[in-house]
């Protein structure tokens, strides 16, 4: 019952973020469209901006968790592009309002999980140190995310496929020679 209250809240806000910014909308405007009792929005969330986490959390979790994700590196970029341009309208209303770091925090997170999938999935990963797998990770999360913002930060009007495609040429000679020095092949 209480994830049911969970997802519910999580669509009103949404909703409400497919028309406005995070900072026009009320913890009220989120009770009254699920039907709930203010006490009930706090007994599950601290404010909006817990909401807005726990939906980033849920969503990047969905992603992460299917199959044959991440086959390739054109793979990792084109599933966030693929995510942002679904729930565009929600995507730009939280990333123009006061607290886009929730969304920030979650595409960071997002990309370095998926990332790590994908090295997780190369044959030899096992022999790469923990420490140098988190550095890859980070490294090509924080170039990728970059470009994921500025797209976004444009009005996401050039093509996902066209941008997945120019860092697929950047990025897939540079990681695998990087990773087959790691493993020592």
């Amino acid at each position: 019952m209480a994830k049911l209250t969970q997802q519910a809240m999580a669509a009103s806000l949404k909703k409400a973020l497919s028309k406005k910014t995070l900072d026009k909308i009320t913890i009220k405007e989120i009770t009254d469209d699920c039907g709930i009792k203010r006490q009930t929005f706090y007994y599950h969330f601290q404010d909006i901006y817990d909401l807005l986490e726990w939906v980033f959390l849920q969503e990047g979790q969905q992603i992460i968790d299917e199959e044959n994700l991440c086959d390739t590196w054109q793979d990792i970029y084109f599933e966030v592009f693929r995510y942002i341009e679904k729930n565009r309208n929600f995507v730009l209303n939280v990333y123009h309002s006061v607290g886009r770091e929730p969304l920030e925090r979650f595409l960071y997170q997002l990309v370095f999980d998926l990332i790590a999938k994908f090295l997780d999935g190369m044959d030899g990963s096992e022999k790469i140190a923990a420490e140098d797998k988190r550095f890859i990770c980070d490294f090509y999360k924080f170039g990728l995310v970059g470009i994921v913002l500025e797209w976004i930060g444009k009005g996401m009007k050039e093509d996902p496929e066209i941008l997945s495609s120019r860092l697929n040429r950047l990025i897939e000679r540079n990681i695998e020679s990087d990773f087959r020095q790691l493993i020592g092949t």
